[in-house]
């Protein structure tokens, strides 16, 4: 039962996210009345969505009074350090109906990809993925020493929240994000407001077809080697490696598994979030990364935790070349 009602915890919280609810608590408690009024909601509404806020440990209630939880003021309310409310929009509207078709995505692909979508959905894709993964793209500029490094690849870079962190945390690094046109153009709008033009190119390209800018010794791929089938990644890996100089370091941040497939368990779940949205996606292994890396000219050096499920392969590029 807790697995099959498992929809009704997500769609509470997408509601409640959608209605305002912790918004209107941002600045202060309220009684049920007073929340109804400050979301526009009937006194019922209000009650059916706050209470279960409360059931699920994201709202307090004591006596008649709601107030965020830790969890809702830190990263719901729109007044903490970091701000998830994009994510629950994308994960309402975008990935939940997709995944009422999960059973046919594993049966026969996807009836669309990701790619597919328009360009306002997919700017509320990329400002989801953003929010969820700033975590990681902070724990990734904090944890590698990139003293010794001058100049940062990111490929399929998204909207540049990966190189921003970097690059604001280690004054030597200069970044190039290389991105499809659609995504290119939010990433430019990030790395303006950001303030940060003068640090970080932004390069239209498919890393897939197209060379890659040269000139780099660090060469990062964040949550790109899931959108891709086992070949299609030692293509890509292949392809970096031949952008690469011998001693270039390359990092691989994903939801990566035990040899298993089954932990972290979120990463294991995340299977079915590409299946729906993407032909090939999947998660894989450390195991199956690192023999990648030896068959494109790599040589794996670490894997080492992020944030969440999300962790990093570190490797390098040997004087070997690639034996694909």
């Amino acid at each position: 039962m807790r697995l099959a009602s498992g929809f009704m915890s997500a769609k509470h919280l997408f509601a409640a996210s959608e209605l305002g609810v912790f918004e209107a608590l941002a600045d202060s408690p309220a009684t049920l009345e007073s929340l109804a009024a400050r979301t526009g909601l009937t006194r019922r509404a209000a009650r059916i969505s706050a209470d279960a806020m409360v059931a699920l440990g994201i709202l307090e209630r004591e006596g008649d009074t709601y107030s965020n939880g830790d969890t809702a003021a830190a990263f719901l309310s729109g007044h903490g350090p970091a701000d998830l409310r994009p994510f629950l929009r994308f994960w309402d509207k975008i990935s939940y109906p997709t995944w009422c078709g999960l059973a046919q995505a594993l049966g026969s692909g996807p009836a669309k990809e990701v790619f597919d979508l328009d360009e306002e959905l997919q700017k509320l894709v990329s400002a989801g993925i953003e929010a969820i993964l700033a975590g990681p793209a902070a724990a990734l500029a904090e944890i590698i020493d990139f003293s010794g490094r001058r100049r940062l690849l990111d490929v399929g870079g998204g909207t540049g929240s990966w190189s921003v962190a970097v690059v604001r945390r280690h004054e030597n690094i200069r970044a190039t994000i290389f991105e499809l046109p659609a995504v290119a153009e939010i990433a430019r709008e990030r790395v303006a407001e950001a303030g940060l033009t003068s640090r970080i190119d932004v390069t239209v390209g498919d890393a897939m077809t197209e060379p890659l800018p040269s000139g780099h010794d660090v060469f990062l791929l964040a949550n790109l080697i899931h959108y891709w089938s086992a070949d299609d990644n030692r293509e890509l890996l292949q392809r970096v490696r031949s952008a690469a100089a011998v001693g270039s370091q390359l990092l691989l941040a994903d939801f990566w598994t035990d040899r298993t497939h089954t932990e972290p368990v979120h990463a294991a779940l995340m299977a079915g979030e590409f299946a729906v949205h993407l032909r090939n996606g999947d998660v894989y292994s450390v195991d199956e990364a690192r023999e990648w890396l030896n068959e494109t000219g790599w040589r794996f050096i670490e894997h080492k935790a992020l944030a969440g499920p999300q962790s990093l392969i570190v490797a390098e590029a040997t004087e070997e070349r690639p034996k694909r």
